[in-house]
């Protein structure tokens, strides 16, 4: 059976930096297409850029799917197709920010055959731009989730 093919679309935003965020997320896949948010009371624009890389990944159903995900963040897409990731595990990810999201991400990346493409933000990429309103969006939501591996600093 052929590999799934799977395109993503993330972002993520703050208000303020640390601030109220959210992320969106566009997924597609054969003639289907999904869209996720959520936004989250205190956190960073890093955290919900990488958080949106995690649900998505989260939400495939077959492992071994070939995932091409875009993203505007060049933490994101720098860190996993440079490498760096993989060094911050060895060095325990002493001086480094976001250690449990990034465990969780290499958790799923073991899963798939992941690409990273990094997209320049706000540049009329349709797909990007819906991220973004999706992201934003969500950071405004009456309810905001707590963002509970956030630490200040």
């Amino acid at each position: 059976m052929a590999r799934p093919k799977i395109t993503i679309y993330t972002d993520g935003a703050a208000r303020g930096n640390p601030g109220p965020g959210g992320y969106g997320v566009v997924m597609m896949a054969g003639g289907h297409k999904k869209e996720l948010s959520e936004g989250f009371k205190l956190t960073t624009n890093n955290r919900m850029e990488l958080l949106a890389v995690i649900v998505a990944l989260e939400t495939l159903k077959i492992p071994g799917s070939e995932v091409t995900i875009y993203t505007d963040s060049k933490y994101v897409a720098d860190a996993v197709e440079k490498g760096w990731v993989f060094s911050w595990v060895q060095k325990r990810f002493k001086g480094k920010k976001n250690p449990d999201l990034w465990m969780r991400f290499l958790e799923l990346y073991k899963k798939h055959i992941v690409k990273f493409v990094w997209v320049k933000g706000h540049a009329n990429n349709v797909y990007n731009e819906r991220c973004d309103e999706l992201a934003v969006a969500a950071s405004f939501k009456e309810t905001l989730l707590e963002d509970t591996g956030y630490q200040p600093g």
